[in-house]
């Protein structure tokens, strides 16, 4: 009896308030950058947002991947009491001290990820429309998408679990795509200067190299880009 008193004291889930909070701070963060328009874009925003729903509910709503572990695991679990708030924290239980490595790490990418989705908007805003190669596109043409990468990351670092780990693969391919099906609107509206921009400049993992800038410059010297 005793037992089950503490362990209903150490319960920390069920917040289903926090849950939404979360969900929605997020994702007003992530609409005010990301700007979807078209259908396309809304349905990976709808990826987003199953993503974010499955990470805060596990989180603090209900946490499945604690009980599938337990479930699988038994008496090999690592801890006693799996169901309070601490213990739900993967890394916290399978590694210990070393998760708080995981943890700061996870911010470094989170905060990392909101800084170039933040710059990438500034050069969209100010552009008004016209083609961008400045700046931080000169060394990607996605940054909003590759800072919405990082902050995921962020995410599945700080709190990792099976849904989500399932799930941002797929996201990730999702909005791949669509900056896909972007540069070919690019393609038509901006015609050869987009075209050689486009094989001078990677889409997501920037390359860094003095000569490599040098080029891009010599190319399109100071103009200005429509960030994708």
């Amino acid at each position: 009896m005793n037992e089950e008193l503490q362990l209903h004291d150490t319960y920390a889930y069920g917040l289903w308030a926090a849950v939404a909070f979360n969900v929605l701070f997020i994702l007003v963060f992530a609409l005010s950058f990301l700007a979807p328009r078209k259908k396309r874009e809304w349905r990976s925003m709808g990826l987003l947002t199953a993503f974010l729903v499955a990470l805060f509910t596990e989180m603090f709503g209900f946490p499945l991947t604690v009980y599938v572990l337990t479930s699988m695991l038994g008496n090999r679990y690592p801890v006693a009491n799996p169901l309070s708030h601490g213990n739900g924290h993967l890394w916290g239980v399978f590694l210990g001290n070393w998760s708080t490595v995981f943890c700061n790490l996870g911010n470094v990418f989170m905060l990392g990820g909101i800084v170039v989705m933040g710059i990438g908007w500034r050069k969209i805003h100010k552009a008004r429309g016209e083609l961008v190669t400045d700046g931080i596109y000169r060394l990607v043409r996605h940054p909003q998408y590759v800072g919405l990468i990082l902050v995921v990351a962020g995410m599945l670092l700080q709190w990792p679990t099976i849904i989500t780990m399932l799930m941002a693969p797929v996201m990730v391919a999702a909005y791949v795509w669509l900056a896909k099906r972007e540069e070919k609107e690019l393609e038509q509206s901006f015609g050869e200067r987009y075209r050689r921009y486009k094989e001078r400049t990677p889409g997501f993992f920037p390359v860094f190299g003095k000569g490599r800038v040098q080029t891009i410059e010599g190319a399109f010297g100071p103009t200005r880009d429509r960030g994708l």
